[in-house]
């Protein structure tokens, strides 16, 4: 079964889109992969960019970010696209995106410092809505939600994650996660409940027959 961090990377690669070559995003920056701004063409030459079945040269490297980077803005990442173009291998990209969450993870971790004990479910929202909006972003706009998250009342949790700017699919993905941790601690206090159960029924039993051979 995929780790939470292995479901993160895979709904992240869904939501935000995976591009193995450089394009320019909606306001014009050149990215790769999964929203993997590359800020001047020294950025682009730090990845192991291929070129065909062979590595690619960094004149090659910054050869192509100049050209992408003269194109329009914000169309689709096709368009971008050349037939001899460079492109980044997946696990890289793979490498890159779980180097960023286990980096989200620090700052949750200092945030939150239960966040280790947290349900997968809310630590997979929480790794999303940090994506999208950032560190400083949820903490700061999103006060009710991290009072939510801190006391464990999941239900307010997914009444409080509502974003504005990604797709209904992606904040009702969201919201299912918070949700998923309402019905996981119901079933970890009813197997608590039943475990106390049998052990007080053990005791009586104990004391009106003695312990069991």
């Amino acid at each position: 079964m995929a780790t939470y961090l292995e479901q993160s990377l895979a709904k992240l690669k869904e939501f935000e889109g995976c591009v193995g070559w450089m394009y320019r995003d909606t306001v014009g920056k050149v990215t790769v992969g999964v929203g993997l701004m590359l800020p001047d063409a020294k950025a682009a030459e730090s990845l192991p960019f291929i070129l065909g079945s062979r590595p690619a040269t960094l004149q090659e490297i910054a050869a192509e970010y100049t050209r992408i980077n003269s194109l329009p803005q914000g169309r689709a990442a096709a368009f971008y696209k050349s037939p001899n173009g460079l492109e980044l291998p997946q696990q890289t990209i793979d490498a890159k995106l779980t180097a960023v969450l286990h980096s989200f993870e620090t700052d949750l971790r200092t945030h939150l410092p239960h966040y280790d004990t947290l349900p997968d479910s809310v630590k997979l929202a929480l790794l999303d809505m940090t994506y999208n909006l950032g560190p400083a972003g949820l903490f700061k706009d999103f006060p009710h939600l991290i009072a939510a998250v801190q006391s464990g009342s999941w239900a307010e949790a997914a009444a409080r994650c509502l974003r504005r700017g990604p797709s209904a699919a992606r904040n009702n993905w969201t919201r299912e996660q918070f949700l998923s941790a309402v019905v996981t601690s119901i079933q970890a206090e009813a197997e608590s409940l039943l475990k106390q159960i049998w052990r007080v029924i053990r005791q009586i039993w104990n004391a009106l027959f003695g312990p069991r051979q």
